[in-house]
């Protein structure tokens, strides 16, 4: 595996995706109209464009990889390599106008993820983490990723995309560990990924996931030495739902919670 090649298609893919949804982001054309009903939905077309140039990088340089794409389905591949693309994570925030949404890429083997970028375009940010890598890169150049250890429960920060997703059972469960944390922060989609990966917050707990909203946040978070399991303790990059934790202990200490 050329993890070179990986990187340099990655970073193609996550600049191309950049400037198709920025123009975009904050823009006139995202106000809704009251007017008249229309068909449009600019966040539902940047997402399809944004994947469509993705996937013609693909095909131009890593033709023998397979694609799993929010907008565009499954495409078989023979070389035992699958990317998972979730060209705008986060289309609530995005049609807010909060920075809080990103480009997802990432890349898994027959063992799940090894590879993945988050990238915000509009703060500039890109967290990357696998195969050797664990880096973020903003206005102010490259720097390494790494979670914040040595903070227990009751100290740690706490996030979640939004609690009124999963059932009734993970809202109850979700609760029972925000009740023993310092603060519990809402609505940061794969940016609250990124923030554990950089040492900012200690967990982050969600339900009603896609794999490809977790593939690559799992590599970035994994590689700067977090730990993310579903609720059990197993795989977490097939969805539904997934702790990731800075530490080891964090992790358990929110399992036993999550489980009652």
């Amino acid at each position: 595996m050329h993890h070179q090649d990986i990187f340099d298609t990655a970073a193609a893919m996550a600049d191309a995706a950049r400037g198709i949804a920025l123009p975009l982001f904050r823009s006139a054309g995202l106000v809704p109209d009251n007017k008249q009903a229309s068909g449009f939905d600019p966040v539902t077309a940047a997402d399809r464009d944004c994947e469509r140039a993705m996937r013609q990088i693909l095909a131009a340089r890593r033709p023998g990889d397979a694609i799993i794409g929010e907008e565009f389905g499954a495409s078989p591949g023979d070389s035992g390599l699958s990317w998972v693309l979730d060209p705008i994570d986060g289309t609530r925030a995005f049609i807010s106008g909060a920075p809080s949404w990103g480009v997802l890429i990432g890349l898994t083997d027959e063992t799940g993820p090894i590879y993945g970028i988050v990238d915000q375009p509009f703060t500039g940010e890109r967290f990357e983490g696998g195969l050797g890598r664990s880096q973020m890169t903003d206005r102010r150049g490259t720097r390494p990723l790494a979670v914040r250890r040595g903070v227990e429960l009751a100290q740690a920060t706490l996030l979640s995309t939004f609690p009124e997703i999963g059932t009734e059972d993970d809202r109850t469960a979700f609760q029972r560990v925000a009740g023993h944390v310092r603060l519990t922060r809402y609505g940061l989609d794969c940016y609250g990924y990124a923030l554990l990966a950089m040492g900012m917050v200690d967990l982050v707990i969600e339900a009603g996931l896609h794999a490809y909203d977790v593939v690559a946040p799992i590599a970035v978070v994994q590689a700067a030495g977090g730990v993310v399991t579903d609720w059990e303790g197993g795989p977490a990059h097939h969805g539904g739902r997934v702790l990731a934790a800075a530490t080891p202990e964090l992790h358990s200490a929110a399992m036993a919670l999550l489980r009652g």
